[in-house]
């Protein structure tokens, strides 16, 4: 795993000073060793930067940036299917120095161009510097595991694997965005392909950018997209066909990104998708996997006794570690830095402990995520279609009637008894549901700020288009899967377990996001995915092989934190400090009288009025704004 960084200058001002400055930027990313390229073109400069973190092939054969013929390289990521690429490349008389993947992904691009892409398997975010045609391109993995920023103002262009590599070039031009402003207090994260400065972008994933170094040229193609999956015309496999299939794929996956040169672990919570990885690892292995967990003295929140539990079946060599307000406390102040834009789950606060907790022993930590989004795990899909029943038996002519309802005191007494929190913005939201489809209700349901309190927050909430605005026009499970593969998990899940395992030089490494898994997934009837209400089912079919079902069957809880009760406790002054209305009112973004009567309303216990997420979703944006601004 490593960090890349590089900038196409036009106007020829970038040196290789700014270029190594930019570079050891992103030293976490890769602290055992760095390089640069900064070549002159005739109508620019390019520079290539490389923080690298040794997985593979731990010699100097394995340096960026690496050339070969025309063709030069910087690679973030791992090919778990490198040696099957490269004995092809062998047949081809291409000969290697180096046991890399990065040889083979260079090689392979002379081979086939961008028709390499096709045969990958693996996370990966790189350049490639193209002599002959003139081009760099930008690529970014499938399903988004690894970060590439890219940010094009006059005639410059730069890119990095984190935002924070930008600042250092002294061109960057750091203007807040309003449409990604928006986006995060819509959905705590900012959705690709916005970031939250102006003519700063994501690649999408499973896309590729052109840059032509003669005409300033940029040219976007997508090469992977998930829809076209679940487009598809469903596979007729009986269920026990399925999950063979299933099984088959998943333990691939598994093995393929047991490939290093270095200890590899993996992160533990006890429940389906971390316990058949850890399983599916275990079996064969006569050596003790390496697993580690975070637990915590709340007991509503604490998992480490269920993962403790699975690792004493399993015999793994497990590694506990309870967090405690204290540990978030001393996590706090760095957050700013490591997420290097505004980012509000707090499960990146765990995510980096349980991260630093596996350093001490791997370099290389498997992690589960996924399973949800492939699987249909999460909780809000069978609500969702619960509501869908409702709507589809109430006559449309009843719906404006529903929603006035919903607006009286009498509905906001009756949420107030029932114990809801959040009271004003639920009522607001579920109007907003009724009579919609299973797309709209999933967007609803996936926003913290609503329209309404945008308006007072920012003074103003544009329609913005998302991910969460696709539409597959297939059934609603479906529709509802592909939408979170590719807005909630690659811009919260995924990009919380990169910058929590890049922050302290771990690699992390996804088996439930192999391309060939969503790909059969995708295909399969709804019904494998939830049946009789039970989510996960194949999935659940395939773990209760290797582990009894007594031990896995248990409330889904996720990787939360006791935030509510930390934010009442020690975290309460940096809540006082970073949205006093006086600093507020400084900033010229938020409205200050909006921002105080949420605080008043949450810590003088009127729960029903602001719900706790919210606090610490402008904590978040305040800290990040006093770091980058």
């Amino acid at each position: 795993m490593c960090g890349i960084i590089g900038y196409i200058d036009f106007d020829k001002n970038s040196n290789a000073d700014v270029l190594k400055k930019m570079t050891d930027s992103l030293q976490h990313r890769g602290p055992d060793d760095s390089g640069i390229l900064d070549e002159e073109f005739n109508n620019c400069k390019v520079g290539f930067g490389h923080r690298r973190l040794s997985i593979l092939d731990l010699s100097s054969h394995g340096h960026q940036p690496m050339t070969f013929m025309n063709l030069s390289i910087v690679y973030n990521g791992e090919v778990y299917n490198f040696k099957e690429i490269r004995e092809q490349l062998e047949k081809e008389h291409y000969v290697f120095n180096s046991d890399s993947d990065t040889e083979v992904l260079l090689k392979g691009w002379h081979c086939w161009g961008e028709d390499l892409i096709q045969k990958l398997n693996g996370m990966f975010a790189l350049a490639v510097l193209d002599r002959t045609n003139q081009t760099v391109t930008l690529l970014r993995d499938r399903a988004g595991v690894k970060p590439l920023y890219w940010y094009r103002k006059n005639n410059l262009i730069l890119f990095s694997s984190e935002l924070k590599g930008l600042h250092r070039h002294n061109a960057f031009s750091k203007e807040i965005s309003k449409e990604g402003v928006n986006l995060y207090f819509q959905y705590g994260y900012i959705p690709q392909p916005y970031t939250i400065f102006e003519n700063v972008y994501k690649l999408e994933s499973g896309h590729c950018l052109k840059i032509d170094l003669v005409n300033q040229a940029i040219q976007k193609n997508c090469y992977w997209n998930v829809f076209d999956y679940y487009r598809k015309e469903k596979i007729k496999l009986t269920e026990s066909e399925a999950i063979v299939k299933c099984e088959s794929l998943l333990s691939s996956a598994c093995e393929y990104r047991m490939i290093a040169d270095v200890p590899v672990g993996v992160f533990l919570s006890g429940g389906y998708d971390s316990s058949i990885v850890a399983a599916l690892l275990q079996r064969n292995n006569s050596k003790k996997l390496k697993t580690f967990t975070i637990g915590f003295k709340e007991k509503s929140y604490n998992e480490a006794g269920y993962a403790k539990d699975i690792s004493n079946y399993l015999g793994t060599e497990h590694t506990e570690y309870y967090c405690t307000s204290d540990d978030a406390l001393n996590i706090l102040p760095l957050l700013p830095d490591i997420c290097d834009e505004p980012f509000a789950d707090p499960s990146i606060i765990p995510t980096i402990l349980v991260s630093r907790l596996a350093k001490k022993d791997v370099t290389v930590s498997l992690s589960a995520d996924g399973g949800d989004e492939l699987f249909a795990g999460y909780d809000k899909y069978t609500g969702i279609k619960k509501k869908i029943d409702i709507f589809n038996i109430i006559p449309n002519m009843a719906y404006p009637g529903i929603r006035k309802i919903l607006e009286t005191k009498l509905a906001h007494k009756a949420f107030e008894y029932a114990g809801y929190t959040d009271v004003n913005n639920r009522l607001f939201r579920l109007a907003q549901m009724i009579g919609q489809d299973e797309v709209r209700i999933l967007k609803s349901a996936s926003i913290i700020f609503s329209d309404l309190e945008l308006n007072h927050l920012l003074g103003g909430a544009d329609e913005i288009y998302t991910g969460f605005d696709d539409r597959l026009n297939s059934n609603w499970l479906d529709n509802l899967l592909a939408i979170d593969y590719k807005t909630y998990q690659v811009d919260d899940i995924l990009f919380k377990v990169d910058r929590a395992t890049m922050s302290c030089s771990l690699e992390g490494r996804e088996p439930l996001l192999d391309h060939r898994l969503i790909e059969f997934v995708a295909r399969l009837e709804p019904e494998l995915k939830i049946k009789n209400g039970d989510r996960k089912y194949i999935l659940k079919k395939i773990a209760h092989k290797y582990i009894p079902q007594s031990l896995l069957d248990r409330p889904k809880q996720g990787f939360g934190i006791p935030l509510s009760e930390w934010l009442g406790g020690q975290l309460k002054n940096y809540v006082s400090y970073y949205l006093n209305p006086k600093r507020i009112a400084e900033s010229g973004i938020l409205n200050p009288v909006f921002v105080d009567s949420l605080c008043r309303d949450y810590y003088s216990g009127n729960i029903n009025k602001v719900n706790f997420k919210k606090i610490w979703v402008l904590l978040m944006f305040e800290m990040w704004r006093e770091k980058w601004m």
